[in-house]
């Protein structure tokens, strides 16, 4: 599919964005090892999460849609069913890495895999200290690659210190560790999102952080929940608090969004850069803190070092935070993402590739980008590299071109926001 954007003078309106993904796929998951029925409120309804869905579905789990709420029948710890098919992870890395450890713990075998991208996205970060915890698990390349074949054993709990940024990984150990007997220990001196700790602290697992980097987790555990409430993902919102900050006029109220604070570095980034924004009518969900925020337009931004213990908390929005940087004065330096070659794209690769069309001068390093502001964009043709995000921010950048843009593969927004197109087409026409 090949979608056309317009040069915009304005963003202005009010606008809700779908439910948070990373607390979507944790909602589902963890429902479904609750002892009871959870109603979750929220859900996003795109392919990953349908995908975790799917397979959830295929171990035995009982789905009820009412309305805009879905309820989920609990089958506890050790009620889910062997599944009689290869479970299909989609395109969905959460999906795939947060299954392993929930099927590590499970007495019976099965298979995962997903699509040709997932297939090449590295999973010995998951499969290596999940059989340090007693699973059984085979795969491509040593269980480097999916399909991975797990059959799952009485675990021994983990004391471990995360290797790389991942909170798929440390999510992974997380659910594998509330199988186990005794007491996990995960070392996360990245501060990766903490989700899945809310969630399990939600819904009464002994789970607590005696020290900044140190979660303690005492298995096994039984789960017991009512609701979960899923606040607007603000990586979905980034792109267009990202266009509302460049509009050379407008304002955008987005209603309703996850602050997470090991999310929120791509608001603290822009405010660095000299964008408005400001956060309203702060509340919390099921121990997950959410606001509405408004975004004024018309700022001069300026050019700022991305690094270090900033990028965990707005991996996802680099490519977003590369498209505000072409309008900054100076230079943005972006350095310690190296993570971003392996998503559903490279996506530096891709990034750099893209904005080079549009006339941006955009430099690729081994682990970012150094992006040199105040170029003018022309419109181009686009690749989305079969990655949401590029696609995303690519039609962002896309509305500030002096002539239309188009962007082919745009399809792949429907991983994570299926309405995309149309929200921006309405706030800037």
């Amino acid at each position: 599919m090949k979608i056309t954007i317009e040069p915009a003078e304005k963003i202005r309106g009010r606008i809700k964005v779908p439910g948070d993904k990373s607390i979507s796929h944790r909602a589902l998951l963890f429902s479904a090892l609750t002892e009871n029925n959870v109603e979750i409120e929220g859900l996003l309804k795109a392919e990953d999460t349908l995908s975790t869905q799917n397979c959830l579905a295929e171990l035995g789990v009982e789905f009820k849609e009412n309305g805009s709420k879905l309820l989920v029948k609990g089958k506890g710890l050790r009620g889910l069913e062997e599944p009689k098919d290869v479970l299909n992870a989609g395109n969905s890395g959460t999906t795939a890495r947060l299954l392993a450890g929930l099927l590590a713990g499970q007495p019976f075998h099965s298979t995962l895999s997903g699509d040709s991208s997932l297939r090449g996205r590295p999973m010995q970060r998951v499969t290596e200290p999940l059989r340090l915890m007693g699973a059984s698990i085979n795969g491509r390349n040593n269980g480097c690659l999916l399909p991975l074949s797990i059959r799952g054993y009485d675990l021994l709990p983990i004391n471990y210190a995360l290797p790389v940024a991942s909170a798929q990984v440390k999510s992974a150990l997380l659910i594998a560790g509330l199988f186990s007997r005794g007491v996990s220990e995960i070392i996360d001196s990245y501060n990766t999102r903490d989700h899945t700790e809310r969630a399990l602290r939600y819904l009464g697992a002994s789970i607590n952080k005696p020290g900044k980097y140190h979660i303690r987790l005492e298995g096994p555990a039984k789960l017991y929940g009512e609701r979960f409430r899923i606040p607007g993902d603000i990586s979905a919102a980034a792109y267009f608090i990202v266009a509302a900050a460049l509009a050379p006029q407008g304002e955008l109220y987005i209603e309703n969004v996850g602050i997470n604070p090991t999310r929120t570095g791509i608001l603290d980034v822009l405010i660095k850069m000299g964008a408005k924004v400001r956060i309203l009518n702060e509340k919390e969900y099921n121990c997950e803190p959410a606001a509405d925020l408004l975004i004024e337009g018309g700022r001069q931004l300026r050019g700022i070092e991305i690094n270090g213990e900033m990028i965990p908390r707005l991996i996802d929005e680099i490519p977003i935070l590369a498209v505000a940087a072409l309008f900054a004065e100076g230079e943005t330096i972006i350095r310690g993402a190296a993570e971003l070659r392996i998503k559903e794209s490279d996506r530096l690769k891709a990034m750099a590739l893209e904005l080079q069309k549009m006339g941006a001068r955009v430099q690729e390093l081994p682990d970012g980008l150094v992006i040199r502001g105040g170029a003018k964009l022309t419109g181009a043709r686009c690749e989305s590299h079969g990655d949401h995000r590029i696609a995303m921010a690519l039609a962002t950048a896309a509305l500030f071109a002096e002539k239309e843009s188009v962007i082919s593969g745009a399809e792949v927004v429907r991983i994570s926001f299926p309405g995309f197109f149309e929200v921006l087409s309405e706030l800037s026409t």
